[in-house]
């Protein structure tokens, strides 16, 4: 699964504001990033042809299939086995190098109220 980015933002106001009518996803996305309805649907289409939609018969409504979370750990597999060998410790090392202080003090206390 690879969302395209025009993809996650459909995705995104589902997962944000749960199952909605595709003209209300319409709405929002023409507030939200300008788009027309037409460029909307098509992308709603395309999400439901992939599997990541579902659509109900009354009114169109849209209801997202992929969660937020399943969505953003295969794509975490994706980049890590793509630039981080495969390697979780790789891959974390990078983020502490790019972290600032507040950052890593909360990754340091994510990692010692792990129950390891």
């Amino acid at each position: 699964m690879k969302l395209f980015e025009s993809e996650r933002k459909v995705m995104d106001v589902l997962w944000r504001d749960g199952a909605i009518t595709a003209g209300e996803i319409s709405k929002i996305l023409a507030l939200e990033i300008g788009w027309n309805r037409n460029t909307t649907y098509t992308i709603i289409n395309k999400c439901i042809a992939k599997g990541y939609i579902s659509r109900g018969e009354k009114k169109f409504i849209c209801t997202p299939i992929l969660s937020k979370e399943e969505t953003r750990n295969e794509e975490l597999t994706e980049i890590m086995e793509k630039y981080f060998d495969n390697s979780p410790v790789k891959l974390f090392s990078s983020l502490i190098k790019t972290s600032n202080k507040q950052e890593i003090k909360k990754m340091k206390k994510i990692i010692k109220n792990m129950d390891i």
